[in-house]
């Protein structure tokens, strides 16, 4: 820990000049109150307390070995596990249906759709014609909604148009087959309520479920929705960091997962009249300055977006420094990951805070619910509201900026279509590259960042660089890479810090050992990948050479992601376990009788050099079971 202005510890970070530059805050941020929560609940961390009844709460001890209803440690990890898959695929299918929603309407009024090819692709994929592409994007977006709200009894039809065929037969033998999105949500939900289901295997199957169900529409779909809408990710290098904030535009702080919501706001921004408006208020215009996950997209898809976006700042643990520089004039939020503390920091330097979806309303921000019939007149009463705010607190606030702090050239854009690209239209190339040892093998690396486990993003890029070191190619999404990216990793000259033969690999492709490929919703594009090399080398799945880990989860929404990884098939790699080893039969199923259920494992272990020593020596297993 280390002392800071505040007058408290922070914690450590893998970002040590921001590590620095939090300390010298005067603003309290999640890295000051971490000592102050370090002592935790051991029942909690276990899985075994329950407060769903009146009886309660009851805590599980070898002196009460059951609940008062008489519930023992299986069923309550269990049922607290599901609970928490539930409401994590919950927040997915909500980014799904407004994104499909936003297609519909985008459809129906004729307006602009930047992806084109993608849009061939999906309806490709759904077997879907149309006279143009409004009529077409109408009909994926009707497609995707009609499936969405089936119940859940009734299975979901375009499943297995998207899904790998073996993987399908896989789920379909294990009764895993999902109804409709929405419906399996809250059938998962009541399963886990009061004095219901108390079989834990039953309910470890109905987190496969929700998995399945999260992963294919919540993730692989969302980002093929948004290409359609927003244009398809290029491959390009920008700046990331507290550097991005240039003091003499007006900045916008976007945090959230919803990139639709801001399509035209972020066009109206750049109209002649509106940087006219900032011109009179002293500024030379707008900026959005990247935050968390939609942060990650609009970097993604940079190359669309030069004129409005000014770059990536960093990940949730990063904001409140984001914020603290005293550059960011308004936050427009409109889901996770926006950190309740950022309102104190808000606060106290004068930052307006808008809300565009009440599932992200903060108790101090104006509340201003998206609405695609009245999006222009919304984004005009934004960009009102964010002048209003710069006009009043800019000659009021202290600017504390860090233009030093990142890099200029990390490594964005990438999906499986911009890598296929660049790799020649065919993923033979990396196949030929594996095959041969150049590349060992791929780990995904994703999810969330968090402030334990060592610190801010510590085990995260603590395991990348032993990972590299070994050969092994490293695909991220999520959080993670915002604080990965920051520490230079993405970068062409992270090459030195490569193992020999990986290293020779991105010297001659000028490419980083770590490969960018955007927002947590990204995991779906790295099942993309997945699929396609399987597919290639006509083998399952959990065959490849690939090994997943979340190193530093938070949420809930990454245990959803979890399960989708265990019902593709492939070894997770935990830092720290999803509060299930008070259960042995949870620790068995997720552990061990995972393997011959889907070919998938929970590994756990926080040490960053053991870790990639374990998933090191299951990428040799599966190259030697491949002759490779």
């Amino acid at each position: 820990m280390k002392e800071s202005c505040y007058g408290c510890s922070t914690c450590a970070s893998a970002d040590k000049p921001l590590e620095g530059f939090i300390a010298k805050l005067s603003v309290e941020t999640s890295h000051h109150r971490v000592d102050s929560q370090s002592t935790k609940c051991g029942f909690g961390l276990q899985g075994l307390c329950c407060r769903l009844c009146a009886n309660g709460p009851c805590r599980i001890t070898p002196n009460s070995p059951r609940g008062i209803c008489g519930a023992g440690p299986d069923v309550l990890v269990a049922r607290n596990l599901l609970r928490a898959v539930a409401s994590g695929s919950g927040c997915y299918i909500h980014v799904i249906e407004n994104t499909a929603l936003n297609l519909r309407n985008t459809a129906l009024e004729k307006g602009r759709l930047k992806g084109p090819a993608a849009l061939e692709k999906l309806c490709k994929l759904f077997g879907l014609s149309g006279a143009g592409d409004h009529e077409k994007a109408l009909q994926v977006a009707d497609a995707v909604l009609k499936d969405l709200y089936k119940p859940w009894y009734v299975k979901m039809e375009l499943l297995e148009k998207i899904a790998y065929p073996p993987r399908f037969k896989k789920w379909q033998e294990l009764g895993i087959l999902p109804g409709g999105a929405v419906s399996e949500v809250y059938k998962g939900v009541v399963k886990c309520s009061t004095n219901l289901n108390s079989d834990p295997v039953n309910m470890l199957l109905d987190c496969l479920k929700l998995g399945i169900s999260t992963g294919v529409y919540g993730l692989t779909l969302t980002n093929l929705l948004n290409d359609v809408l927003l244009g398809e990710p290029e491959i390009r290098t920008a700046p990331v960091g507290l550097r991005v904030i240039d003091p003499e535009y007006i900045n916008i702080l976007i945090t959230g997962h919803q990139h639709t919501m801001f399509v035209d706001l972020q066009e109206r921004l750049t109209s002649p009249e509106v940087i006219k408006k900032a011109n009179a208020a002293g500024a030379k215009g707008f900026k959005l300055v990247g935050c968390t996950c939609v942060g990650q997209d609009l970097q993604l898809r940079g190359a669309h977006y030069t004129d409005i976006f000014d770059g990536h700042a960093g990940n949730n643990y990063t904001s409140e420094a984001i914020l603290g520089t005293g550059g960011i004039d308004a936050v427009l939020s409109e889901f996770n990951c926006t950190l309740p503390g950022i309102e104190r920091v808000c606060d106290a330097l004068l930052i307006k805070q808008i809300c565009i979806d009440d599932v992200a309303k903060k108790a101090n921000a104006e509340l201003k619910p998206f609405v695609f019939a009245d999006r222009a007149k919304q984004s005009n009463e934004i960009i009102d509201a964010v002048l209003a705010s710069y006009k009043n607190r800019r000659p009021k606030i202290k600017l504390n900026l860090f233009p030093d702090h990142g890099n200029v050239s990390t490594l964005t854009g990438v999906s499986e279509g911009s890598l296929r690209k660049f790799l020649g239209g065919s993923w033979q190339p990396l196949i030929d590259l594996i095959l041969s040892g150049d590349i060992k093998g791929l780990a995904g690396v994703v999810g969330c960042s968090s402030l334990v486990s060592g610190g801010h993003d510590v085990l995260t890029v603590d395991l990348v660089k032993e990972l590299i070191a070994k050969d092994i190619l490293i695909l991220t999404a999520g959080c993670s890479s915002g604080g990965i990216e920051n520490c230079g990793l993405m970068t062409p000259e992270a090459a030195d810090l490569a193992g020999p033969k990986l290293k020779g690999v991105c010297k001659k492709l000028g490419i980083p050992p770590v490969l960018n490929f955007g927002p947590c919703l990204a995991i779906g594009r790295l099942e993309i990948v997945a699929t396609e090399l399987a597919e290639a080398l006509k083998i399952d799945i959990p065959q490849l050479p690939l090994a997943l880990s979340a190193p530093q989860w938070l949420e809930e929404q990454a245990l959803a992601d979890g399960c989708f990884g265990l019902a593709l098939g492939l070894p997770l790699h935990l830092g720290l376990p999803p509060f299930v080893t008070g259960s042995k039969v949870a620790v068995q199923v997720l552990s061990k009788d995972m393997i011959s259920l889907t070919g998938g494992q929970v590994i756990l272990n926080n040490n960053a050099k053991e870790s990639a020593d374990l998933l090191d020596k299951i990428i040799l297993e599966k190259r030697a079971a491949l002759n490779i």
